[in-house]
């Protein structure tokens, strides 16, 4: 029995080990290539890290000027008080808030009547007096024609020197009697004119050309003038003309001076700005919670009558300026180079100081001179730095701080 024999040829393994090859050779490569890819996205961000980043600001003219800021209260120039010499009820009342009266003008009136009856009283005292005065005069004239008649008749001896003597004395009595009278007259005429003032004091007038910003008083309040006479009405007389009442505190006073312009600001109108001019620095110190300031007076015009009585001003003085000077940002002369050792920051002004001008990309110190330095602002009064120049005014911090983090040896973040 003949076998047939299998014709089915055997597995040769030679081409999938080339393919597994080509496979392992392209997955290394694809590594290789991440690897680097990563190593070199690290080393740059490492070297963007260590660069800083400069902020600069362009040299140039403007004014400079230090201020003193401080706060106070918007006043009329001049208030009135008018008040009352004499106490009774108010009748009638003829000026109210805001009213713009005239000198002179009735703006309330006090019930005259008692003072009338007081005026009729001295008159009638006043009359009795000169009608005493008359009779006295007359009995004058009797007893000197019989102190001359007995005077005759005492020298041809018909007469006694008692009865003489009794007739010059009633003379002389009718003399003082005279003189007294005369003095009663004067006296209650004084208290007639006294009496009659006090009635025009029924009448409560304004003294000044004004605008009535307060009034005190009522139709049919008593008011009483004792020791301390009672304010009706406040009266400003132009309220087209203010004034800012602030207190400087006395490590600022020295620098305050009458002249100096201001400016400030109220919370009505935040966006606007009005000017005005120190016109008194007042001597009187004023202390509280041991705390010293000087009261000093800004008068400001106001045509446009925005500002009120009792507002509260944030106000700037101008203390010095100087205009079209050479100027940096004040910010400039407190920089100083992180990235550089040895260098800390100061203090800004003072007769000499440091800048830091960016010079093909890289910092560079240079020595200048200062003059006045304000809020923003400082003053080169001598020095290498030339109007255009660009000075360096921050550095940036984030790449500041990751300079000296990247050290070799870290992995990079994934």
């Amino acid at each position: 029995m003949l076998t047939e024999k299998s014709t089915i040829p055997a597995y040769s393994g030679t081409g999938a080990s080339r393919q597994a090859g080509r496979r392992a050779v392209m997955t290394a490569a694809i590594l290789v290539a991440l690897l680097v890819a990563l190593t070199l996205a690290y080393r740059w961000r490492q070297t963007a890290a260590a660069e800083p980043h400069y902020t600069t600001a362009t040299v140039g003219r403007g004014t400079v000027a230090t201020v003193v800021v401080s706060s106070g209260t918007i006043n009329p120039i001049t208030t009135v008080q008018v008040g009352t010499y004499v106490s009774g009820v108010i009748r009638t009342i003829l000026c109210d808030f805001n009213t713009q009266v005239k000198a002179g003008q009735l703006c309330a009136k006090i019930d005259p009547r008692s003072y009338q009856t007081a005026v009729e009283q001295e008159t009638a005292l006043l009359e009795t007096a000169r009608a005493q005065l008359v009779k006295d005069r007359a009995n004058l004239d009797y007893t000197q024609g019989v102190d001359q008649r007995d005077a005759a008749l005492l020298q041809r001896g018909f007469l006694s020197h008692d009865a003489a003597d009794s007739a010059r004395n009633a003379y002389r009595q009718a003399q003082a009697q005279l003189v007294f009278d005369e003095a009663a007259v004067r006296q209650h005429a004084a208290q007639l004119q006294a009496a009659r003032i006090n009635l025009g004091y029924t009448d409560i007038i304004s003294p000044v050309d004004g605008t009535v910003v307060s009034r005190n008083v009522t139709q049919g309040q008593t008011v009483a003038a004792s020791f301390q006479t009672p304010t009706l009405f406040l009266i400003a007389t132009d309220l087209t003309k203010m004034q800012v009442d602030t207190n400087v505190s006395e490590s600022d006073i020295g620098r305050v001076a009458t002249g100096n312009a201001a400016t400030f600001t109220v919370a009505t109108f935040p966006d606007r700005q009005f000017t005005g001019k120190v016109t008194q620095v007042r001597q009187a110190p004023q202390t509280v919670q041991n705390v010293v300031t000087y009261d000093v007076v800004v008068s400001a015009p106001n045509p446009e009558l925005l500002l009120k009585p009792g507002m509260t001003a944030s106000i700037r003085i101008v203390t010095s300026h100087a205009d079209n000077v050479l100027r940096v940002p004040e910010q400039a002369l407190r920089y100083r180079p992180a990235s550089l050792p040895g260098t800390e920051a100061g203090a800004p002004g003072g007769p000499a100081a440091q800048l830091w001008i960016l010079a093909d990309g890289k910092p560079r110190r240079i020595a200048v001179v200062t003059g006045l330095v304000d809020d923003s602002h400082a003053e080169i009064v001598n020095g290498p730095l030339r109007e255009g120049d660009q000075v360096i005014v921050s550095e940036n911090a984030a790449h500041a701080r990751a300079a000296p983090a990247s050290r070799p040896g870290l992995a990079p973040p994934r």
